[in-house]
């Protein structure tokens, strides 16, 4: 069985930034809210931010390998990792 190389099992603080500036920006211009945002909640930014934390975005992440490949990942699938290793760090 071979293992996909992803790089670091979560999203570094550069894709998080990306991602969140991204999308509040497709926000601000009009694009759809997928999720029903508190009341209180009424910045782009903030949306983005629970929209990335709930994982719903459908966004793919490109990271580029040391032998100049490139590697295909689902933000849902970083985040589920991220939330494993959390669980193992606690136990």
């Amino acid at each position: 069985m071979t293992e996909t190389i992803i790089g670091p099992p979560r999203l570094t603080r550069f894709e998080r930034a990306r991602i969140i500036g991204a999308r509040a920006l497709q926000i601000s211009l009009g694009a759809p809210v997928l999720i029903e945002p508190p009341k209180n909640v009424t910045k782009p930014i903030d949306i983005a931010m629970l929209e990335l934390e709930m994982g719903i975005l459908p966004i793919t992440i490109r990271r580029k390998l040391p032998d100049g490949t490139y590697v295909y990942i689902s933000v849902q699938t970083l985040l589920k990792l991220e939330k494993e290793a959390k669980k193992r760090k606690r136990i």
